[in-house]
């Protein structure tokens, strides 16, 4: 799908995909979190193949897509409260994750009334009160995000990002997939 296609991200470090529409960022992305198989080479985190412990793998990822992957009956707090229980996260870093996103007015909400930006701020939410150390995130546009990304990068987390819109992030790697379009079929 991606022939010739090789990268690595160090501790820190960051990745951005670019690439006109069709060109296979957020297939990318969704390979990097191991819900797409490689048809052909590898994915390794730290030398060892990533299909050798596909839970393992999913447990030191987030992966923030076009869907918001929220509970409509749960409040806002309840949501991050659940991803933190889930990676044994203290719920201490629920209500920072709330302000750093503009969304502690909005905690006793249940999700389903929420905005579609409240939305999309509540999932990323999610990257600061139940930490990982990769982040895969598809087209975010949040200012707040950046200060987060770089928090992040600085305790040595790393993040791939595909975007439309170019982004201030010092030091990163930027890798246009319009060379590596995916291959389609005709139908």
């Amino acid at each position: 799908m991606f022939e010739g296609l090789d990268f690595e991200l160090a501790p820190g470090g960051a990745l951005v995909l670019t690439g006109p529409n069709g060109s296979g960022k957020s297939s990318l992305l969704r390979l990097m979190a191991g819900l797409t198989p490689p048809l052909l080479g590898a994915l390794s985190w730290h030398g060892t193949s990533v299909a050798e412990d596909p839970a393992a793998h999913r447990a030191r990822l987030h992966l923030v897509g076009h869907q918001d992957a929220l509970k409509p009956v749960l409040t806002v707090a309840e949501t991050l409260a659940f991803s933190a229980a889930l990676r044994e996260t203290s719920v201490d870093r629920v209500l920072p994750a709330l302000q750093r996103f503009h969304l502690a007015e909005l905690a006793d909400l249940p999700c389903r009334v929420l905005s579609a930006g409240q939305r999309r701020r509540l999932a990323l939410a999610r990257l600061l009160a139940s930490p990982a150390p990769l982040w895969l995130l598809d087209e975010p546009t949040m200012l707040d995000l950046l200060a987060a990304i770089a928090e992040h990068r600085a305790g040595g987390g790393l993040v791939a990002i595909a975007t439309h819109l170019p982004l201030p992030l010092p030091a990163a790697s930027t890798l246009s997939l319009g060379d590596f379009a995916p291959r389609r079929s005709a139908a």
